[in-house]
């Protein structure tokens, strides 16, 4: 059945090789389309970098009823010749050992938020490092604050594949991860990065750009994410580039027409094969769609099995609330409700993660 839904949607089944170094050259292929035609051409590292951290005398030692540490970071250095800032929060488990982390970028700053269950995170055994993506730069078409400026001095993207704020956003992660990678009582083999929605998206992003993360968790990201979008649901590019033409490149407003896509958003999942990924869906959001989700994950399965590996794992059905599919190294689950990053869907990643990782 999904395969011929698959067919409906003009979805052809990839075929990957399994040899180096025909699939690493077809892979590489799918990501230069991907950040050409829809992401924009990736961000360059920073000049310099540092990070600023706060005295000792300012870490609130008693967090989480003195389970955790929390301290704040401010991320520094220079970007194209120019200066660019922005903070993040630590949140460390005391227990010993090296701890598996989560890589968050979120839509609010403090700590913790309705999206960043950070106590349960702790007792789970998880480090967060969390940052607010307006931090970063604005959420709008004003390319002259934070990261953006330092790129686009004037406020102008020069070229039609410059890249847009999720590619920024995403460039803003891997920071992260560059100070994660200093801490010794973190794994930095079990770093995951996550999102919701728009930053589901930026996720998905930062695990193609940056291979140092283990895991990929993008919770209802939908359109230009992590659901297919030819025969999709609810909402399209044309929604995308006429009320957010700045997440994306220029080349992407070529497509509001769907039907001239040339590449679908399974590439984007294959592309981060053989590492985990998790996707996240909710009955009620028909927005990001779940059967689109769904049927991009079964599109992208071939992928990792090029590398010996289980794919995603599924009945030959659409998936309904309740279903929880993690058999595989793409792992799918339909919570019910609406459109959100909940408790729920947090706790399903950090299972699959304890198990897997």
């Amino acid at each position: 059945m999904v395969h011929r839904l698959l067919s409906e949607r003009l979805i052809a089944p990839l075929s990957v090789p399994s040899a180096e170094p025909q699939r690493s050259t077809l892979i590489e292929a799918w990501k230069e389309i991907l950040l050409k035609e829809e992401y924009g051409t990736p961000l360059p590292p920073p000049d310099t970098l540092f990070f600023d951290e706060k005295e000792p005398e300012k870490q609130d030692r008693n967090f989480c009823a003195g389970f955790a540490l929390r301290y704040q970071v401010i991320a520094c250095g220079t970007l194209c010749g120019r200066s660019f800032s922005f903070p993040f929060t630590v949140v460390l488990p005391k227990t010993e050992g090296k701890h598996p982390f989560f890589v968050c970028n979120n839509f609010q700053a403090e700590l913790p938020n309705k999206y960043a269950p950070v106590e349960e995170l702790i007792e789970r055994g998880f480090g967060l490092l969390h940052v607010c993506y307006k931090d970063v730069t604005s959420d709008d078409g004003d390319f002259t604050n934070g990261i953006a400026g330092c790129l686009y001095p004037d406020g102008i993207r020069p070229t039609k594949d410059a890249p847009g704020k999720l590619a920024m956003w995403a460039w803003a992660n891997m920071r992260l991860m560059d100070y994660a990678l200093t801490l010794s009582c973190l794994d930095g083999a079990k770093g995951t990065v996550i999102g919701h929605s728009r930053l589901g998206k930026t996720a998905l992003l930062t695990g193609l750009l940056d291979d140092r993360f283990a895991a990929i968790a993008s919770n209802n990201a939908g359109c230009s994410g992590d659901a297919l979008t030819r025969g999709k649901e609810g909402e399209h590019i044309s929604n995308i580039t006429t009320n957010f033409p700045y997440w994306f490149c220029e080349n992407y407003k070529k497509y509001t027409d769907h039907s001239r896509l040339t590449f679908d958003q399974h590439l984007l999942l294959a592309a981060l094969a053989p590492r985990l990924v998790m996707i996240g869906a909710a009955e009620e959001d028909i927005w990001a769609d779940p059967n689109a989700q769904f049927l991009s994950c079964v599109a992208a399965s071939a992928a990792w099995e090029s590398y010996g590996v289980k794919g995603f794992v599924s009945p030959d059905r659409l998936p309904t609330a309740g279903d929880d599919f993690r058999e595989g190294a793409l792992c799918y689950h339909l919570r019910t409700g609406a459109h959100y990053l909940s408790r729920r869907d947090w706790n399903i990643y950090m299972d699959i993660l304890s198990e897997k990782l």
